[in-house]
Parts: structure tokens; C-alpha cells; sequence
């Protein structure tokens, strides 16, 4: 392994352990709302009202800046010219401050007339306590901006677990809040609604902190920022030009999750929070294995240097090296959701008033995240390339095909397909999830034909991919095995969920066969990745 696969590669586990950290303490917050509230109306207010902070983060931070941003200042950096880059950052970071102002301002005032865009379904007492945590959590967007803008100026100086982990600050504000005020405010309809409008308040005291955690860090890296609102600047410029194209593009996922989440408003009563715990399952392994390849490759590629020929060359291997390291990781997790989702999401949020019949709706929409998981991922890859390459144009066109293929087939798929098929209303929310996986699909293949025909042709080889559904779907059955075992020993009912068994018990003996299954199988088949895993595995025991 070169020098720069092996800083790409460790760039990459420390984005993943950053998000991996911050997922983990996610999923607690999620835990303790699924308690608390369960699934219903003041759930579903508060998981619409906290998607606009958490959509804009994840677009600016996950996607617009690092994608728009940091080639530009990543570039700077790798010529040397630091009087520039510090310049640039200055000035961006100064033009989102000025942007992130007014964007509150206008998000606070127009929030009542907004929300037809944000939960269209809502009706009654219900609209309204959502218009109320909207407006409470605005002013956090603009704090999570600025957050965004330090991610991008220290991902760019290979600083990456810091700004990956920042979120953790947020969650444990919000998280200190559920405990404190949970047990007395949750019994209660008006206690929830209390609860709810105190976590949206927390929010945006954890925005705060998740930024003043970065800053001094990115003081130390960056001596030489200069802010000032220079548009003149042609580095400028070109982030500017770049910013539009690379904001529907980049964030393709987001805009995705943003209509799934508006069109289930109108699917039936806990459609939306139900839709939300299967995105923060589903986005888990996005984020740790397809953000985090993305995120460490996008300043190194950006950073090659010399002549057509020998930049695409250097492309094509870090392509074909992220491509290998996010099927190896994603394949298991797709077969996992659409096998194993009833023990995924019971081990994550069955717990209160989150029961049983919660746990196998969620399932049924995990299941449809599955679907299109491995094409959503590889393609941000796909997409990182092109923005090395500093063209904007050609994944902005095929995030807008996904983008009308997803709220066409999700309308279809969510409001019609469950009264054709003379089903309840309420499993129209995995028809979202697995219309956005066709549409990825639709995406994937547009932008893996596009950049063959700019660097050269480099799939991931059919028969690495066979071997990794291949192991998963093994380690699946393995899996099943267990939870066989244990429904056979519950003598009172058919299935484990409903026999009294906390599904922690099942997660905790099912979920690590099918990992230590699956690694074993692959690791037999000679793939390098399963090689890499026991290593580490074997190094971490002989440490300890």
C-alpha cells in the first residue's frame, strides 16, 4: 500500500470512528424518544420540525461544503499557497455567517406558512406544536452552518475525527434533557408536548457547543484565515459558482429523505416518526463506511497534481480502492435490513411505548431501505470523483433524475400500491423507502456510465460482489438459526418479539454470529478487506 492510500485509509477510520461516536450517541437520543413518546402525534411534530436542522446540517457539512469547498481550498493547501487559503476560508466562512443570519430570521417567520412543505399532513393541535419546534430550532441551523464550515477547513487539513464527532456535544445536551425531564413529562399528552418543546431548545444550545467545540482546533490549523466578504476573489468565485449545482447534487440524499418525510405526513398517524428511525438506522452505514471513504478521498483526489492522463490514473485507483471498502461493509448491511430488520430495530427502539407491532412496522421500512443502499453509497463516490475533477455539471443531472424518480414512485409507492393491494395505509412508508431505492439504482448506473467515459471504466469486479452477497446471505441464515433456537425455547408463542423476550437478548446472540459469519466466510474467499478486519481484531486483543 502507497503512502497516500495508507493517509486515505486512515483518513477514512477516523471519519468513521467520528461518525460512529456520533451515530452511537444518535441512537441513544432516538432510544429514549422511542420511550418516552412512542409512536404518535407528538413524536411525529417533533421528528418533522428537527429534519430541517438535520437535513441543512448534513447538506452543507456532509455535502455542499466538502464538495464545493474543499477541492478549492484543498488544492490551495497542496500548492502551498497558504496566504490563499487562508483568504478563501475567511471569506466563506464569512459569506455563510452573513447567509446563516438571514436564513434564521426568515426560517422564524415563515415557519407557520411553511410547514405545507415540511408536513403537509398535519392537521390541528398537531400543525401547530410542530410550527412551534421549528421555530424554536431555526436560530440552531444557522450554529450548524458555521459547524459545517469548520468540517470543510478541517477535513481539509486532515483533521477529520474531531469535526465527525462535534455532533456528540448536541446529543449529550439533548439526551441530558430526555432523562432529566422525561419520567415526569412523558404520561401525559401536555407533558409531551412540554417534553418535546424543551428538547427542541436543547438543540440549539448543542449546536452551539457542537460548534465551540471545533473552533479551537481550527484557530490552530488555520493561522492565516483573513475574514472579510471579498466576492471578488476568483477561489471565491468559484465555490459560489460551484455552490447550486453541488447543493441539489451533493445533497441528493437529503432532498431523498425530505420529501419520503413530507409525503408521509400524509400516510397515516406515526408514519413520519416510524420513517425517522428507519433513516437513522439506514444512514449508518452510509455515513461509516460511504461518507467516510467519500470524505477522506475528496481532499486527496483534489489535491493530484500533473497532466490529464496521469490525475485520471490516480483517480481510478482511489476509486477502484473506496469502491472495494464500501461494498465490503454496505452488502452486509443491506442483507441484515431486509433479513434481520425486526432484530436491528427492536435491539435499537423497542423499549416503553415503542412495542412489538412498532418494531415489525419499522421492519417492513428497513426493508426498504435495503434496497437501494449499496447503489446510494457507491454512487457518493462516484460523485466525490466528479467534483475533483471540478465538474459539478454531470452529477447535478442525474441527482435531479433521482430526485423526481424518488417523489414520483414514493407518491405511488406510499398513497395508491397499499389500497391496490388492499393492505393498511400505515405500510405505505416502506413503499418510500423502496421507491428511493429504485431511484438510487436509476443514479448509480447513470454516474458509474458517466465517469468510465471521463477516467476509464472501473466497476467493482462481478465476482468480488458475488462472494460479499454471497458470505452475507450465508451469515443471514446462521443468524436465523439463532433466533430459531430461542423462539423454540419460548414455549408460550410463535414468535420471540411477542413471547415476553427483551429483543436485546436476541440482538445480542444473533447480530454477532452474522458478523463473525460473514467476516469468516469472506476472510476464506481471500478478500482483502475480511484479511484487514481480523488483523485489526487480532492486534487490538495482543494490545490489550
Amino acid at each position: 500500500m502507497s503512502l497516500g492510500e495508507r493517509r486515505s485509509s486512515g483518513g477514512a477510520a477516523l471519519v468513521a470512528a467520528g461518525i460512529l461516536l456520533s451515530r452511537l450517541f444518535g441512537l441513544v437520543r432516538g432510544r429514549l424518544l422511542a420511550h418516552y413518546l412512542g409512536v404518535g402525534a407528538v413524536n411525529d411534530a417533533l421528528q418533522a420540525a428537527i429534519r430541517i436542522p438535520n437535513i441543512l446540517q448534513n447538506l452543507f457539512g456532509e455535502g455542499v461544503l466538502s464538495a464545493s469547498f474543499i477541492p478549492v481550498y484543498a488544492r490551495l493547501l497542496a500548492q502551498g499557497d497558504e496566504e490563499e487559503a487562508g483568504t478563501v476560508a475567511g471569506a466563506i466562512g464569512a459569506l455563510l455567517a452573513l447567509t446563516s443570519t438571514v436564513l434564521v430570521l426568515v426560517g422564524i417567520v415563515a415557519a407557520p406558512y411553511a410547514i405545507p412543505l415540511i408536513a403537509g399532513g398535519f392537521t390541528g393541535e398537531k400543525r401547530e406544536l410542530t410550527i412551534l419546534l421549528v421555530q424554536i430550532m431555526f436560530p440552531g441551523v444557522g450554529l450548524l452552518v458555521m459547524s459545517a464550515w469548520t468540517l470543510g477547513v478541517l477535513n481539509a487539513h486532515r483533521k477529520f475525527f474531531l469535526s465527525y464527532a462535534s455532533p456528540v456535544a448536541m446529543n449529550i445536551v439533548m439526551i441530558s434533557v430526555l432523562v432529566w425531564r422525561g419520567p415526569a413529562l412523558a404520561d401525559s399528552t401536555v407533558g409531551a408536548a412540554r417534553l418535546v418543546t424543551l428538547v427542541a431548545w436543547a438543540s440549539v444550545v448543542g449546536s452551539l457547543a457542537q460548534l465551540a467545540v471545533q473552533l479551537p482546533t481550527l484557530l490552530r490549523v488555520e493561522r492565516r484565515l483573513r475574514v472579510s466578504l471579498d466576492v471578488r476573489n476568483r477561489n471565491v468565485r468559484t465555490i459560489l459558482t460551484n455552490f447550486l449545482p453541488v447543493f441539489v447534487g451533493r445533497g441528493v440524499v437529503q432532498i431523498s429523505a425530505y420529501a419520503d418525510g413530507l409525503i408521509a405526513s400524509f400516510v397515516s398517524n406515526g408514519a413520519v416518526t416510524l420513517l425517522a428511525n428507519a433513516q437513522v438506522i439506514a444512514v449508518l452505514p452510509v455515513s461509516l463506511f460511504g461518507m467516510a471513504v467519500s470524505a477522506s478521498q475528496l481532499p486527496a483526489m483534489s489535491g493530484e497534481l500533473g497532466d490529464d492522463a496521469t490525475v485520471s490514473a490516480a483517480l481510478r485507483t482511489r476509486l477502484d480502492d473506496g469502491l472495494r471498502r464500501i461494498a465490503f461493509y454496505v452488502v452486509p448491511s443491506s442483507v441484515a435490513f431486509f433479513v434481520l430488520g425486526d432484530i436491528v430495530g427492536g435491539v435499537l427502539y423497542q423499549t416503553g411505548r415503542f412495542e412489538a407491532h412498532d418494531t415489525l412496522w419499522l421492519w417492513s421500512v428497513l426493508a426498504g431501505s435495503a434496497v437501494g443502499l449499496l447503489a446510494g453509497t457507491l454512487g457518493r463516490l462516484y460523485a466525490s470523483t466528479w467534483y475533483a475533477l471540478r465538474n459539478t455539471r454531470v452529477p447535478l443531472t442525474f441527482a435531479l433524475v433521482r430526485v423526481a424518480l424518488t417523489i414520483a414512485l414514493g407518491l405511488v409507492a406510499s398513497l395508491y400500491l397499499p389500497a391496490w393491494c388492499g393492505v393498511d395505509a400505515r405500510w405505505g412508508a416502506a413503499g418510500l423507502t423502496a421507491s428511493a431505492g429504485i431511484a438510487a439504482w436509476v443514479e448509480f448506473a447513470l454516474l458509474r456510465r458517466s465517469i468510465a467515459a471521463r477516467i476509464g471504466a472501473l466497476p467493482v469486479e462481478g465476482a468480488y460482489l458475488r462472494a460479499l452477497w454471497g458470505s452475507a446471505i450465508v451469515a443471514s441464515v446462521a443468524a436465523l438459526l439463532v433466533k430459531a433456537a430461542l423462539q423454540f425455547r419460548a414455549t408460550h408463542a410463535v414468535h420471540l418479539l411477542t413471547a415476553g423476550e427483551h429483543p436485546l437478548v436476541l440482538g445480542a446472540l444473533a447480530l454477532p454470529m452474522y458478523g463473525v459469519v460473514y467476516v469468516v466466510l469472506t476472510r476464506s474467499r481471500g478478500i482483502p478487506e475480511a484479511t484487514a478486519v481480523t488483523g485489526r481484531v487480532v492486534r487490538l486483543f495482543r494490545a490489550s
